[in-house]
Formats: C-alpha cells, sequence, structure tokens
C-alpha cells in the first residue's frame, strides 16, 4: 500500500483537486477584511446543516443533496472564497473558513448543527469539530483524510512533507493564467473525480472560474494540515464515507493495481484517533459521491442523522 501511494502521490493530488428558495447571509470579516472567507445560500426548514464544498467547488456541489434534505432540514450551503468565482482573500482560507464558520454559528444562533464537508471542506469540518466541539452536532466527512501528505508522500509528520509541499506549491504558483486554465480545461486533475461528462464539464467551469493563486495556496495549507492529533477533541458521532474506485481506475493506466482493502486500511489509521466513528466505502461512486450514487449517498446519511450516536458505535472496520 505504501508503494502504491508513492507512485501515485500526483495522481491522487489530482483526485482531489476536490431552483431553490434561497437567501444569502454576508458573512462577518474581521481583522481588517472586507471579502468574507465563505458566501452561504439557505433554504429548507427543520433542524441546520451546513454544507462545505471541497477545493474549486461551488456550493452547487450539494443542490441535488439539498433537494433531497431540504423538507427535513434546513440547508446552508457554503461556496468558499476564491473557487468557483466568489472574490478571494488573503488570509490562509481552511483555517479562516473554521474561525468564520464557528462565528456564522453563533451569530445566526444554530443549535448543533450538523456539519457536512466534501473533500477539503471535510478538514474544514473536522477542524471545526475539534476545536469548536461545542457548538457542532454529528459530522458527515465525504472522501477526505486528516492527514493528506501521509498518504500522498508517505511521511510521517507534516514537517516531512514540508519539502514536497514546497515544491509543488512553487510549481502551482509558476503557472501562467493561460497555463492553468489549459490544465483544466483537459480534465487531467479532474477525469476521475465523476463518472458523468456532463458532471466532468460543471467541475471544469468551477475550475476555470476559481482563483488560481487560491487554489495553489488552499492545497498547501491542506497538505500542511496534520490533523490527527486533534481527533480525540471531537465529541461528535462522525460518518466517513471513503471511494476508492476513481483511485483504481486512474491507477490502471499506470499498470498499478489497487484494492478496496488497501484504501479501506489507509482511512482506518488515519482516523483512527476519533472517538465516535463509522466508516463506510463506496463501491460504484467516484470522488464526488453525492452524484455518482445518490441513492447509496443519501442512504448512508439518512441512516446516520436517524441515530448518530448509535451509528458511531459501529466503527464499520474489520475487527473493530
Amino acid at each position: 500500500m505504501k508503494a502504491t501511494i508513492a507512485r501515485s502521490s500526483k495522481l491522487t493530488l489530482i483526485l482531489l483537486v476536490g431552483a431553490m428558495l434561497s437567501q444569502a447571509f454576508a458573512q462577518p470579516t474581521d481583522k481588517g477584511r472586507s471579502t468574507p472567507s465563505f458566501a452561504v445560500k439557505v433554504s429548507g426548514h427543520g433542524a441546520p446543516v451546513i454544507f462545505i464544498p471541497g477545493l474549486s467547488s461551488s456550493g452547487d456541489t450539494w443542490t441535488t443533496t439539498v433537494a433531497h434534505f431540504q423538507d427535513q432540514y434546513t440547508c446552508h450551503v457554503l461556496t468558499l472564497a476564491g473557487f468557483a468565482g466568489q472574490p478571494p482573500i488573503h488570509t490562509p482560507l481552511l483555517a479562516t473558513v473554521s474561525d468564520d464558520l464557528a462565528a456564522y454559528i453563533e451569530q445566526h444562533h444554530l443549535q448543533k448543527p450538523v456539519i457536512v464537508g466534501h473533500s477539503l471542506g471535510g478538514n474544514i469540518a473536522v477542524d471545526l469539530a475539534a476545536h469548536h466541539p461545542a457548538l457542532v452536532g454529528p459530522v458527515v466527512i465525504v472522501d477526505s483524510l486528516p492527514f493528506m501528505a501521509g498518504a500522498w508522500f508517505q511521511v510521517k509528520t507534516a514537517a516531512e512533507a514540508k519539502p514536497m509541499i514546497d515544491q509543488m506549491h512553487a510549481y502551482m504558483a509558476s503557472q501562467s493564467k493561460e497555463q492553468y486554465d489549459q490544465f483544466v480545461r483537459s480534465g487531467a486533475a479532474t477525469k476521475f473525480m465523476v463518472t458523468s461528462p456532463s458532471d466532468l464539464e460543471v467541475i471544469k467551469q468551477w475550475g476555470l472560474a476559481s482563483d488560481r493563486e487560491t487554489v495553489s495556496n488552499a492545497m498547501a495549507e491542506l497538505l500542511g494540515h496534520d490533523l490527527r492529533g486533534d481527533l480525540s477533541k471531537i465529541v461528535s458521532p462522525v460518518l466517513v464515507l471513503g471511494t476508492w474506485s476513481g483511485l483504481s481506475e486512474s491507477l490502471k493506466q499506470n499498470g498499478t493495481n489497487i484494492t478496496r482493502e488497501q484504501v479501506t486500511v489507509t482511512f482506518q489509521e488515519q482516523y483512527a484517533g476519533l472517538p465516535h466513528l463509522h466508516f463506510a466505502m463506496a463501491d460504484k461512486a467516484r470522488h464526488f459521491i453525492m452524484w455518482d450514487d445518490p441513492k447509496w449517498f443519501f442512504q448512508q446519511l439518512e441512516g446516520f442523522l436517524a441515530k448518530p450516536a448509535m451509528t458511531a458505535q459501529d466503527r464499520g472496520f474489520k475487527g473493530e
């Protein structure tokens, strides 16, 4: 498994490059910022759920999910600064969003909202739940790891990964707008994220509308985070959903095979410190589970949200 992930670090990296009545809330800013760290659209009624999309993604990642759940929940859908047409900010994106989201929960008097995060959004959800445990309810993590660099670069600490992160960041930062746009249009970074060609085109358009400096900085920030030590602070029950088919298909073109069991072990090892966890692996879906296999995705969320504490008693891994 270690050799496989080491050889596929670049491919894994690009795999993660990540109609309703709505009301937009301006996120309060501080420290002199005039631009909010995220935009929010709210719809539905019932208990609050906050949806956080991934790298370069729009809140429209969650359109079908919101349509399914808005008769039961009030859905707060974020689009992060610098992504998919939102104006960028000039502070570390993940840390700023986490802090601002805690303030948003307090200011809007949301009682223990469910937090659902996809990919990079999953890391923000983990950070929020670890550092503001009293504010959040059940947490859903969609295809994300607490220490990305550990899996990609086969390192034990963020310090060990720093030279590789710096090199990657420098390369991404050196791209001209034309080079960046050409890369996005090629689909090289996104073709294994979804199954449908039309969904792939949507993701490409989000990438073209994203601020490339924000994307580069956010990726470096994401890889530089090691949240494994914070997992024990999370008191909420957590549902973690993983995928493996997109990674498997990407590796096959280079003659490398990876199994479902190997990917499951990676999730199990990285989330070992999370006290209240249930894990489930999607067998049909690629990275955007909510698009590729909505029926399975909705079943997992419905079952968990109906009985989060009870569901989290079964960790979902063999031997646990």
